[in-house]
């Protein structure tokens, strides 16, 4: 039986999956990245579909004997005004967001279980507690991640899972991001100047390599934290909305999307 410890990485080919793999590789950890089509080192793993997460997280438990960190890594990203996204399009969103982080945590729980031991790492957002403007489908996708994984820490907290939420602002890393099929001319300003801005801050943002860094300390930690906020506009928006009056608040929000 392998000795090391084991880590399952989604979404693991590019952005915060690939530098929390290499962080946890550094750290002496077996590592296990999932993308959809697998293949090149990478486990074959849709978190949409119930079969290949059922499939996978068989197939690697028979291989490696167990599990002890899963990382739901794995999301993707729309911008668009509310009214224009269809509940079609935010349904595909909260299948990945939201139920993709289910299937694969009820998949790896049983062993977990079992074994009396084991962390989930959840990774949310800044968005996960702010209402962004024309990325409303996003937040409360990451809104209900939050909401998940704050009930799935306390119900698992007596069986020896350990399970915590890093909520990073943005960094320099990609994630998909997409806008919805029929868009509406009223709001084409809005949407595109608040495209514009993510995509910078993607661009020009802080170093991704301190959201491995909180993610492995929730992996690690004896005693995680339930949240762990990355980056300096993260910790500014928690503690602006814990003490602002909301009329405040928004006008942050304007300040920051708003028109220049």
């Amino acid at each position: 039986m392998n000795e090391r410890p084991v880590a399952l990485i989604t979404g693991a080919s590019s952005g915060f999956g690939a530098v929390t793999a290499t962080r946890f590789r550094e750290h002496g950890f077996q590592v296990f990245g999932t993308r959809r089509a697998g293949g090149e080192g990478f486990l074959a793993l849709d978190v949409d579909s119930d079969d290949s997460v059922r499939a996978c997280i068989e197939a690697l438990l028979r291989q490696v004997g167990r599990i002890d960190v899963l990382v739901n890594n794995a999301g993707r990203a729309m911008v668009g005004a509310c009214e224009e996204t269809s509940a079609t399009e935010a349904r595909a969103l909260f299948e990945t967001n939201v139920f993709g982080v289910m299937r694969v945590t009820n998949a790896v729980l049983p062993s977990m279980r079992a074994r009396g031991a084991g962390r989930i790492v959840n990774v949310g957002s800044v968005s996960g507690f702010v209402g962004v403007p024309f990325h409303g489908a996003y937040a409360a996708s990451k809104h209900a991640l939050a909401g998940y994984t704050e009930a799935l820490r306390v119900e698992l907290a007596p069986l020896g899972v350990r399970v915590a939420l890093v909520e990073p602002s943005a960094h320099r890393t990609g994630i998909q991001m997409v806008r919805p099929r029929d868009t509406m001319p009223l709001y084409d300003e809005g949407r595109e100047r608040v495209e514009s801005i993510i995509r910078g801050q993607l661009e020009t943002g802080e170093d991704p390599a301190r959201v491995s860094d909180a993610i492995l300390r929730a992996a690690t930690e004896r005693e995680p934290a339930s949240r762990y906020r990355v980056g300096a506009k993260a910790v500014f928006a928690a503690v602006a909305r814990r003490f602002l009056p909301m009329g405040a608040f928004e006008r942050v929000l304007e300040h920051e999307f708003g028109p220049r």
